[in-house]
C-alpha cells in the first residue's frame, strides 16, 4: 500500500507540474510585457524631462533677455560721475554722511563713490538720480523729516 501512495503521490505532483507550467508560461509573459512597458515609460519621462528643462531655460534666457528691452525704453541707463556727486553734495552744503542718509546708504559708499573708487549698483543709481535733481531746500527738508 505505501506504494500505492508513493505513486498516487507522484501523479498529483506530476499533473499539478503540469498544470502549473501553462500558468507560470503566462506570468513570464505578462512580467516580461510589463517590464518593456516600464521601460518604455521611462525612457518617455526622460525625454519628457529634457524636453521641460530645455523649455525652462528658453524661458528663463527669454525673460532675462526681455527684461532689458523693456527697461531700456522707458528710461535710458544713467551715467555716473563722481565729480558731479561730489560737486551735488557741496552745492547742497550736506556732509558726506548726510548724503548717506539721503541715498539711503553707508557714509563709505559716498566717499568710495565720490573718489571714484566704487561704481554705485543699478538700484543706488536710481537714487542718485533723484537726489541729484534736489535743491537746498528739498534736501535740507528730507534730512530734518
Amino acid at each position: 500500500m505505501s506504494s500505492f501512495a508513493n505513486a498516487l503521490k507522484q501523479e498529483i505532483a506530476r499533473v499539478a507540474r503540469k498544470e502549473m507550467k501553462d500558468e507560470i508560461l503566462a506570468l513570464r509573459k505578462a512580467t516580461t510585457a510589463h517590464r518593456s512597458e516600464i521601460a518604455s515609460l521611462k525612457r518617455e519621462l526622460q525625454s519628457l524631462a529634457s524636453l521641460l528643462r530645455q523649455a525652462q531655460r528658453a524661458v528663463k534666457t527669454a525673460a532675462a533677455s526681455a527684461e532689458p528691452r523693456e527697461a531700456a525704453p522707458s528710461s535710458r541707463p544713467m551715467r555716473f560721475s563722481a565729480d558731479k556727486l561730489a560737486t551735488h553734495r557741496a552745492h547742497l552744503g550736506v556732509s558726506q554722511a548726510q548724503m548717506a542718509k539721503l541715498l539711503g546708504a553707508s557714509a563709505l559708499s559716498v566717499y568710495k563713490w565720490e573718489s571714484g573708487k566704487v561704481q554705485p549698483r543699478a538700484a543706488q543709481l536710481e537714487k542718485i538720480a533723484t537726489v541729484l535733481k534736489m535743491g537746498k531746500r528739498q534736501a535740507a527738508a528730507q534730512l530734518e523729516g
